[in-house]
């Protein structure tokens, strides 16, 4: 799991900052799964390492237009380059709306590959790798975060102590790889856990933008390897981040110590803390930093890895 950020900026790019959009590559399937598409999201795709054709879904947190004013265009490239590869869509009703009329007004036709899904508090999505929920956070207009789990894998199977214990290989080998008990044909149960290295513990990403300080961001952040939380604001304008519904950098750091998360990126910076002004970024970092140390800031094409964790 890779995550690029696409866009760091809040309500406006800047000549550094695209306005939101992030990137969770899984290269084990060759997919992008992509989290909102502000205005220009596809001009950052193609000065990135993210390959457009593996996108196959896109997740939109709220409609407002610095969220979501660049998921036509890129609609209508994707259909132009006529790939016919599902694009799964989810967000809240009004984006259906939104993008019809879009293609409507503008002549154009949404790929019939493309298809929807309206979003509601839990589990929006479930394969045989992934759990994919989604919870309320506090915003002037409905706003959801997104929670990517990725589930336990078995330890890497010791196929050497099974033909040493005279198991033949065959359909048990599968069944032992899974952790399975198996008793074989003269009588001996052997565990399959025994035959393999440490669990593999799945990893956690959370996307949690835009949102004032509240618990629902909370729950939803728990024990997360990364939260990737929004901080508009210094601490010292508190009170905008209040009016606006946005959080500040302290607020992103109380929320990733309240839910013990292992690492805190924070992103949706307001362009007034641009370079030559009174209060810059890394001001913001510090102010993290002093609740919770493990913070980073994100910046437009920055590419983290998500690191794995063993049971042991």
């Amino acid at each position: 799991m890779e995550i690029t950020f696409l866009g760091t900026s809040s309500g406006v790019p800047t000549r550094s900052r695209n306005v939101s959009s992030v990137a969770l590559r899984l290269p084990q399937r060759a997919e992008v799964w992509l989290f909102d598409c502000g205005e220009g999201t596809q001009h950052q795709l193609l000065r990135s390492d993210v390959k457009i054709s593996q996108i196959t879904r896109i997740f939109v947190t709220h409609m407002h237009g610095d969220h979501i004013y660049g998921l036509t265009g890129l609609l209508a490239s994707c259909g132009l380059a006529g790939s016919g590869q599902p694009i799964e869509i989810y967000g809240l009703p009004e984006l259906k709306d939104y993008l019809q009329a879009c293609a409507k007004y503008s002549h154009f036709k949404l790929p019939s590959h493309i298809r929807f899904h309206s979003i509601h508090p839990g589990i929006l999505y479930e394969d045989e790798g992934f759990r994919v929920s989604c919870g309320l956070l506090k915003h002037r207009i409905p706003a959801y975060g997104y929670r990517i789990a990725e589930k336990d894998r078995p330890g890497r199977f010791n196929v050497e102590k099974a033909k040493a214990l005279g198991i033949p290989p065959g359909p048990v080998y599968g069944e032992l790889k899974q952790g399975k008990i198996v008793t074989l044909p003269d009588g001996r149960r052997i565990r399959g856990q025994d035959l393999c290295g440490e669990i593999e513990i799945g990893r956690k990403v959370i996307y949690c933008t835009d949102t004032v300080f509240c618990e629902g961001a909370i729950a939803l952040s728990e024990d997360a390897d990364v939260l990737i939380h929004e901080a508009t604001f210094a601490h010292q304008d508190a009170q905008l981040a209040f009016d606006r519904l946005h959080s500040t950098s302290t607020m992103a750091a109380q929320v990733a110590l309240a839910a013990q998360v292992k690492k805190l990126i924070m992103t949706h910076f307001s362009p007034r803390y641009a370079p030559g002004n009174n209060l810059q970024l890394d001001d913001l970092l510090n102010e993290a930093r002093a609740i919770f140390p493990n913070t980073i800031l994100a910046r437009d094409f920055m590419n983290y890895e998500v690191p794995r964790r063993c049971s042991g």
